[in-house]
């Protein structure tokens, strides 16, 4: 699942002691795209959540480079922060086009297009962020939920169990596990993973409502549960949705 788009701060610090290395040598240009490195007031600006500045530094810089594929990348990450996902999409892909692989890159792309519900696109970025970065639990998490929407919900299982031998005390994973227990038809396990939830996190509402949907209705169809993953405050428990 994805959580919150938040940037990597430390990482910006680390690119900037690149950054002045590499041009002290004179070598920027050179770089291979997992090699390259962005602007340090560009990296800064998006480490502070300043969009607006993220956006127009690193668009100075891509005016003067337009084939640092990082930058494009940090661009379209600062655009899909402001709620512009068509020219974040358009700049991931660009990143990608110059050669940028990178599981995190894959990883927003996919979610990019799952927020503009494009969910076969979205499928197969995140299952390139699996195959970059399969030890990170979010890969597989995503990848998960973009399977369940794109139905296809034995593929769906496979990757969120995937995902909580690798992080088991996730909420949102568990909940997203009933999600598919129930539309697979499984509702016993549905049933016992939501009252496990409601159990152990008392507080966690997405369990809650889930199961009072569940034990109110087994009685009602399924597309009751489906559906409920489509109201915003439960969207965002997932996690994958831009805030």
């Amino acid at each position: 699942m994805k959580p919150l788009r938040t940037w990597p701060f430390a990482a910006a610090i680390a690119a900037t002691a690149l950054l002045i290395f590499l041009l002290g040598i004179g070598k920027s240009n050179a770089a291979a795209p997992e090699e390259q490195i962005c602007d340090i007031a560009a990296d800064s600006a998006l480490g502070l959540e300043d969009y607006p500045t993220a956006i127009a530094l690193h668009r100075i810089l891509l005016h003067a480079h337009p084939d640092n594929a990082l930058a494009h990348y940090h661009l379209g990450f600062a655009y899909g922060m402001t709620g512009r996902s068509s020219e974040e999409i358009q700049e991931y892909r660009k990143a990608v086009s110059l050669g940028l692989r990178e599981w995190d890159l894959f990883l927003d792309l996919g979610l990019a297009y799952l927020d503009q519900r494009d969910y076969p696109k979205g499928v197969k970025a995140l299952e390139t962020s699996v195959l970059l970065g399969p030890e990170h639990p979010e890969t597989h998490f995503n990848l998960a939920i973009a399977y369940e929407k794109a139905g296809q919900l034995p593929d769906a299982m496979k990757e969120i169990i995937a995902s909580l031998r690798m992080a088991p005390a996730n909420l949102d994973a568990r909940n997203t596990q009933a999600i598919i227990c129930a539309e697979l038809g499984d509702l016993r396990c549905a049933h016992d993973e939501w009252t496990l939830l409601t159990q152990i996190a008392p507080d966690y509402a997405p369990a809650r409502t889930n199961l009072a949907i569940l034990t109110g209705s087994a009685l009602k169809p399924l597309s009751s549960i489906h559906n409920l993953v489509e109201i915003p405050q439960l969207v965002e428990s997932a996690s994958w949705s831009k805030p």
